[in-house]
């Protein structure tokens, strides 16, 4: 998952007047305090770096409210201006706008994903309103958006050089889809509407965050059965930093429920760890989100019709791959009924193993991990416990390090401990150089564990972006994981699916280490599109390379056996049925919601009655309940949208069928150069499709995907 630093390169401002609803200390102090650090130009070595180790809570607000005024002020000077509207003039300069405050940002954003607090929280809630009128003021700044419409209308009577057209078009769109061309009243409306709805967001996020900090699962000493010794060490140190000395926590996070589940044998517990992790934001108190969800998405409907749009889904679409509602589910439509009928295998095969172990249980949800891993063993003799053992995070990391050297002529070198300020002492960095002619391509910083205060999940991050229209910029980029951190001493062991989403991210983070792009808008993205690089990445921890030189037993140094390696691969398609309808009744579940009238929607019912019109087999999950789809209503970004890591990979897989065929396969030199050239280095200074298109010579098809899943092809 990707998660950008700007909240909207234009699309962020902020009034003189709205200051003065700050309360009068605060006034005070901005007009008496040095520069904020948090809004000050990065200095230090490789292009000047974030102070993450001087950042301060108290110094947030009083950043985000400067930044904004200072930007607005910028954008004020464009509008203003006396002189004709040309491109340099108006969009350079608005390009150029906001230095200040995305620095601000950057310090927000790790604040608010990696080192969130009550008190940050609360901030939060309080500058939520404040940034969204922001962002209206400069969307609804009439001479503004009329100074664009003018370059817009004409480059289309004298088209402008490539790059200057695409950030021309997508500058002028971004204005249009949000309300600049509407009237005076519809505008005052259009803007309240977004500011309730990021106070939403806000507490949306909350509530999921709350919940996950408060269910931990605390076991005795007899209730450890199934579970391997590295992590019955790593839940009894996490114990004890909780204060409960001599027990062993289960967290309600993705990266502690997940191995529990599978490897437990206490199935009461199980299910009570299931429930926690699956009930966040749905718990029936002060923190539940389904009134909310409600409220978002009437809101969210009431204003695309202001913009004379039927649905949200419709409006949020016209600028993506899908390009309409209607295609994203025709994909999803396509692939649902081979993914539910391959659970249905799935949990067969699951109950005649319980059966025959005489467990004298219905397979239900939380059983689903548990017997899967057995049915692994006694279909391909695979057990993903001594998988594990070969699956260190630093020699993935190594490996990573490694793939990106051979397809990116890129060499990460460890940075000196101390050089380069980090957030977090568990944070490390490399620099990242072209092993050609030796240049700073930017820095890796890489934040793997989970703590108190981040967020769950998986994702990357850019703290500063290439660019070239003000001279070439170097990259900054992390990716942040939640592993639970290994007991002192002990090698960090990840599944094989937690190392496929470590690669999944790094994908991210070599996506924007090799952009090649003049404007900074052009380094944004179209959200089925960019999720396309990262899941393409994944296909190279399973290439003989990685396996034979990375994956080596924790303990024995050994590389991993030729028989567990031809067992891996034979099993790759296992449980294909579990994870694709878990990820595709989340993504419908999304567009479903957005489609539907919104007026007396019922979450927990609409939830219920999706689920049994689309016959969800009852003993999984969707991937993301609603209560906690904190894709989809902890902000916009993947509203509608979730779709996108599907459309994503009928790419992946196609471009994946590429590389397998090519004459030296995944590493095959040309094919990667075309590939970092047409898929990695455009951003989004190229159209999506057109991208792909100059890369395969034709459209990528579904066949692909369902081949990759081991899924019925028709016609084959």
């Amino acid at each position: 998952m990707i998660h950008r630093k700007r909240i909207a390169h234009f699309g962020l401002t902020l009034s003189a007047s709205l200051l003065i609803v700050a309360c009068a200390e605060q006034e005070v102090k901005q007009e008496t305090m040095p520069e904020n650090i948090l809004l000050q130009e990065w200095t230090g070595p490789y292009g000047g770096v974030p102070a993450f180790d001087e950042m301060k809570l108290e110094d947030v607000a009083p950043a985000i409210l400067k930044g904004m005024e200072l930007r607005l002020a910028e954008i004020d000077a464009i509008a203003n201006q006396e002189a004709a509207p040309t491109f340099d003039n108006t969009i350079v300069e608005l390009e150029r706008s906001g230095k200040e405050l995305d620095r601000a940002f950057n310090y927000y954003g790790i604040f608010s994903s990696n080192a969130s607090s009550p008190e940050f929280r609360q901030i939060q809630q309080e500058l939520a309103p404040k940034i969204s009128e922001y962002s209206s003021k400069i969307t609804q700044n009439e001479r503004l958006f009329q100074r664009i419409k003018a370059v817009y209308d004409a480059s289309q009577e004298k088209p402008l050089e490539a790059q200057e057209q695409r950030v021309v078009d997508l500058t002028y769109r971004s204005f249009a889809m949000n309300g600049a061309e509407l009237s005076a009243e519809k505008k005052e409306r259009y803007a309240a509407i977004s500011k309730e709805l990021s106070s939403l967001y806000t507490t949306f996020s909350s509530n999921v965050l709350h919940d996950e900090e408060n269910y931990v699962t605390y076991l005795n000493e007899d209730q450890l059965g199934g579970l391997s010794e590295g992590f019955i060490k790593s839940a009894a140190k996490i114990a004890a930093d909780k204060g409960q000395e001599g027990k062993y926590a289960i967290t309600n996070s993705r990266s502690s429920m997940d191995p529990f589940l599978t490897y437990s044998t206490e199935r009461e517990l199980r299910k009570q760890v299931w429930t926690n992790y699956y009930s966040r934001g749905d718990n029936g108190d002060e923190f539940n989100n389904n009134e909310l969800i409600a409220n978002v998405l009437r809101l969210r409907r009431e204003r695309v019709e202001l913009l004379g749009y039927s649905n949200y889904a419709e409006w949020r679409l016209q600028d993506r791959m899908a390009k309409t509602p209607e295609n994203a589910m025709g994909l999803m439509e396509a692939v649902w009924p081979a993914a539910i009928a391959r659970v249905a295998e799935e949990v067969a095969d699951m109950q005649a193993v319980a059966d025959r172990a005489g467990d004298n249980i219905t397979i239900e949800a939380w059983d689903y991990r548990f017997y899967s891993e057995k049915v692994r063993k006694e279909k391909y003799d695979l057990d993903s416990d001594e998988v594990k053992q070969y699956l260190q995070l630093d020699k993935l990391t190594e490996a990573m390090h490694y793939v990106a050297g051979r397809l990116f002529d890129y060499e990460f070198t460890p940075v000196p401990e101390g050089s380069v300020p980090v957030f977090h002492e568990d944070v490390k960095v490399w620099e990242v150089t072209n092993k050609n002619n030796g240049e700073n391509v930017g820095l890796w910083y890489l934040d793997p564990y989970a703590r108190q205060g981040k967020r769950s999940g998986a994702w990357a991050t850019t703290y500063r972006s290439q660019s070239s229209f003000d001279g070439d910029k170097n990259v900054l980029a992390s990716n942040n994981s939640n592993f639970v951190k290994p007991a002192p001493g002990e090698a960090l062991l990840v599944s094989w699916d937690d190392a496929t989403t470590f690669f999944h991210e790094f994908g991210h983070a070599l996506h924007f280490f090799s952009a090649d792009v003049k404007y900074p808008t052009l380094n944004g993205g179209v959200r089925d599109y960019t999720e396309f690089q990262s899941q393409l990445l994944e296909r190279w921890l399973s290439t003989d390379e990685v396996i034979n030189n990375f994956l080596k037993h924790n303990k024995t140094g050994e590389a991993m056996p030729a028989e567990l390696i031809a067992k891996i691969k034979k099993a790759a398609t296992f449980n294909q049925g579990f994870s694709t309808t878990e990820y595709l009744a989340s993504a419908l579940m999304d567009m479903k919601l957005h489609l539907a009238d919104p007026s007396n929607i019922d979450i927990d019912q609409f939830e219920r009655e999706t689920l049994d019109e689309l016959k969800m087999p009852k003993e999984l999950p969707m991937r993301h309940r609603t209560a906690h789809f904190g894709h989809v209503f902890s902000g916009e970004g993947y509203a509608t949208a979730y779709y996108g890591y599907m459309w994503a990979d009928v790419l992946t897989s196609d471009a994946s069928e590429a590389f397998a065929e090519a004459p030296d396969g995944f590493y095959d030199k040309e094919l990667a150069t075309k590939a970092v050239e047409l898929l990695f280095a455009p951003r989004n200074a190229m159209d999506p499709a057109e991208a792909y298109r100059k890369f395969r010579g034709r459209d990528a098809n579904i066949e692909a995907l369902m081949r990759d899943r081991g899924f019925p092809v028709p016609g084959e």
